[in-house]
């Protein structure tokens, strides 16, 4: 396509010309992208051991505790769409090495922190970086690689380290906090972001958009105001219950999101275009990726409770058991390309993807108070299944869109992911909290009837044999909560692997380059 300015393209700089197979230049540039995308994913959980001595060491208020925790995923969660379009509009690698340095520098604020009120900025600092880091590096992952099949590989690596660094987050804390200073949990990013701006520059081609319209400033605080409420308000429910203050906040954030919809239809250039949600396959992608992120999240809410409060294991002993199944995930999304490749119907991938995360909910039914193993083995197939998914809807959605409006696209589904991991802690655990609270005996303490931490905590301060039967009892009635939300779980995995069939089953799969094609298109 032409204009008076000459030819114009989505994609400027060394981007590969379309279909071209990938190289050793762009595995190396995506090797270098898995750094920042691996750090962003462990900053969720990176603190999972450092507060305590964060706490010592800093004498935060209760509330000020929260926000240390919480700040990073609100900010992060907010803005993912706000950069998401402005990478498009700015450029792609240019948001990316902006957000690295400011990923970079908020780490070294963050570790070195004098008070609980810097470690918060510096939190929503970093927030802020990995809002730009998360869908610049997929979207980068558009333009490195041309090739589907390529693509769908690279997509399925990034997937694994997204999935495999929350896991790793809360390993290396408690191993960083046990030799150094608290502090060292954030300067393990700095390397990292070095090693991005020196390699960056050369490595990573610039994209954008070459004619994105005006950038509408009203629609970042309206997305902000969408999302924000509802993420607090659904993460919040499972550990307070339905309480009338995150009814309102869900209430209002809905309100919101109802407002930003209607000025992305209305405005000249919205920061979410309508017309990507009339891609073929890009809506059924967004909502099935939701769906995976749903069941990733609602089954971690149960696994890592019950290896701490049911089998009684240290902080540091669940995070390093927890890692065990996320060896699987590495090969699912991998085998699933390689199906979809080999020209297995994506729709048939994705939905024995959900298949499989669905038996490994039925693993979770059979679980008793000592079922180690049983639940690790779930975990593991829960894991694989939902990176199956995962990964294939990532390569739908970014097949579908134009290349011009991929970081926009990278958002929406993170997005998504955001809101489908919120939704899947909120209503999975309100499930497996109602049925802990019926399973619960009477005569328990009225703080032993809401958590099982809080009915562990009652029972030592029991004489021995009164505190052993309570904490037995609120252990099997723990597990009889997490094998009702399986069951749960279940069934809803199952209807997913339902829907998949039945909307992907016209989409097409990404083709291999076949060596004729590759002197056409040359």
């Amino acid at each position: 396509m032409t204009n008076s300015k000459g030819p114009t393209s989505p994609e400027t700089d060394a981007a590969p010309p379309a279909g071209t197979r990938a190289g050793r230049r762009e595995w190396t540039a995506l090797g270098v992208l898995m750094l920042p995308l691996l750090l962003v994913s462990m900053d969720v959980s990176v603190l999972y051991f450092a507060i305590p001595q964060i706490s010592a060491d800093l004498e935060p208020s209760g509330t000020q505790q929260l926000w240390i925790f919480d700040m990073y995923a609100f900010v992060l969660a907010g803005l993912l769409m706000t950069m998401g379009s402005l990478g498009d509009r700015i450029g792609r690698r240019k948001l990316l090495l902006v957000g690295a340095a400011a990923f970079g520098a908020a780490s070294l604020v963050a570790a070195y922190a004098n008070s609980a009120e810097t470690l918060i900025a510096a939190r929503a600092v970093l927030g802020i970086g990995g809002a730009t880091l998360m869908p610049s590096t997929l979207a980068m992952i558009r333009t490195l690689f041309t090739d589907p099949g390529r693509r769908s590989k690279a997509i399925g690596m990034w997937s694994a380290v997204m999935t495999g660094g929350v896991a790793l987050g809360s390993v290396m804390s408690g191993v960083l906090v046990e030799h150094f200073w608290w502090g060292s949990v954030f300067l393990v990013n700095l390397p990292a972001m070095a090693l991005l701006l020196v390699l960056g520059p050369f490595l990573l081609p610039e994209s954008r958009n070459p004619a994105p319209g005006r950038f509408d400033l009203l629609s970042v605080p309206l997305s902000m105001a969408a999302v924000l409420p509802v993420i607090y308000g659904i993460k919040e429910i499972p550990s307070e219950g339905w309480n009338v203050r995150y009814v309102v906040s869900v209430t209002v954030g809905l309100l919101f999101a109802a407002l930003f919809v209607h000025r992305q239809r209305t405005v000249e250039s919205p920061m979410l275009p309508p017309a990507l949600f009339r891609g073929r396959g890009f809506s059924p992608a967004v909502t099935l990726n939701l769906l995976s992120s749903f069941a990733m999240m609602g089954s971690a809410f149960f696994t890592t409770q019950y290896l701490q409060s049911v089998l009684g294991k240290s902080s540091m002993e669940a995070a390093l058991w927890a890692l065990l199944p996320t060896v699987l995930v590495g090969v699912a999304a991998p085998v699933a390309a390689g199906l979809v490749q080999r020209g297995v119907n994506r729709a048939y991938v994705v939905a024995g993807g959900f298949v499989l995360a669905a038996c490994g909910y039925g693993m979770l039914t059979a679980a008793g108070t000592d079922s180690m193993w049983l639940v690790l083995a779930a975990a593991g197939v829960i894991a694989s299944g939902i990176v199956t998914v995962m990964s294939q809807m990532m390569d739908l959605a970014l097949g579908t869109v134009p290349a011009q409006q991929a970081g926009t696209a990278s958002s929406v589904l993170e997005t998504g992911a955001e809101f489908g991991g919120a939704l899947g802690m909120a209503l999975l655990g309100s499930i497996g909290t109602a049925v802990y609270r019926h399973e619960m005996p009477s005569s328990a303490a009225g703080g032993a009837h809401e958590t099982l931490g809080a009915a562990l905590a009652e029972a030592q301060r029991l004489p021995s044999r009164a505190g052993d039967a309570l904490a037995v009892a609120a252990r099997e009635a723990f597990t009889s909560g997490m094998q009702a939300a399986a069951v749960a779980g279940t069934l809803l995995l199952l209807g997913a692997a339902v829907l998949a069939a039945v909307t992907l089953r016209q989409v097409a799969a990404p083709q291999l380059q076949s060596p004729e094609r590759e002197k056409v298109c040359a």
